[in-house]
């Protein structure tokens, strides 16, 4: 099938790669020229010089940018991906946006005749590369099917939750499940330390029982060697985390400790290190 991918960073580039290994016909484009240069050197492909020009025959588009203004960015305008789509074409989109942004541009798709699926993902840069996310989809379920084994060849699950939009409030699920974990292990490790236990035996006994968690067995190493520098940046999971409170807003949703941690990972970004894993929420429990 004949696909593009817009936006190839830790996530984008090896899920674009995997499409490619499935012997799709890719196209892709990165507003830094130079990524998707590498990224052609590095598979089979072609590069396009706007979202317009990746889309343009495609029967599926792929996006996975920053935000919502960046993905109205690559969707909208002249040289947005809408305009070089085709009538009967699927625009999916893997970023973490808000519902709003996806409702929004779903609405403007379907006046050009094009579908829209709001699909976010789970599973990080490694699950990424390994080609092992997890998908949660918002759309009609005509579209879904029609993308579903495509969006397998970077997935190991993917499930249609609801209408356009589902995907992304799927998403703020598992963003507040992720924090509440992270900052409970990062509580349990300091203390831990401070009670002069061995935090990797701790890790070792507590792991076989009911606090073992994936942010235990794949993070609590790294976060009692102070290594942070790899990983889902804090920066990003704040702004994850301000969708989820005003969304919350929106429909009368309490969340009181996504809410205080949100203000943990401000400390982060103030302290300068908003770029290192959000498992970097130990440095604030170990060092005030």
């Amino acid at each position: 099938m004949k696909v593009a991918f817009l936006g190839l960073g830790n996530m984008g580039f090896p899920m674009a790669g995997h499409l490619a290994a499935g012997r799709h016909d890719v196209t892709v484009y990165n507003r830094t020229r130079a990524k998707a240069e590498d990224w052609v050197a590095r598979h089979r492909g072609t590069l396009a010089e706007t979202p317009a020009e990746a889309a343009r025959d495609a029967r599926i588009v792929f996006a996975c940018v920053g935000n919502d203004d960046d993905l109205r960015s690559v969707a909208l305008g002249d040289d947005g991906a809408f305009a070089g789509m085709r009538r009967g074409s699927l625009f999916v989109d893997h970023t973490t946006a808000s519902a709003d942004v996806e409702r929004e541009l779903a609405a403007i798709a379907a006046e050009k005749g094009i579908g829209l699926l709001d699909a976010p993902v789970s599973g990080g840069q490694n699950g990424a590369e390994k080609g092992v996310l997890t998908v949660m989809v918002g759309g009609l379920d005509s579209d879904f099917s029609h993308a579903r084994p495509v969006i397998e060849c970077f997935a190991r699950a993917v499930t249609l939750m609801g209408p356009v939009g589902a995907g992304q409030l799927t998403k703020m699920c598992n963003q507040i499940c992720c924090v509440g974990v992270i900052q409970g292990l990062a509580e349990a490790l300091a203390f831990a330390l401070k009670a002069g236990l061995d935090a990797h035996r701790v890790v070792e006994v507590i792991s076989k029982g009911a606090a073992q968690s994936w942010q235990m067995d794949n993070r609590a190493a790294s976060m009692i060697a102070g290594a942070f520098d790899f990983g889902f940046a804090a920066d990003w999971m704040r702004k994850d985390l301000a969708i989820c409170i005003d969304e919350a807003r929106r429909n009368g949703a309490q969340l009181p400790v996504t809410a205080i941690i949100e203000q943990f990972f401000a400390k982060l970004q103030a302290r300068g290190e908003g770029r290192l894993d959000n498992t970097a929420l130990i440095k604030l429990l170990q060092e005030e």
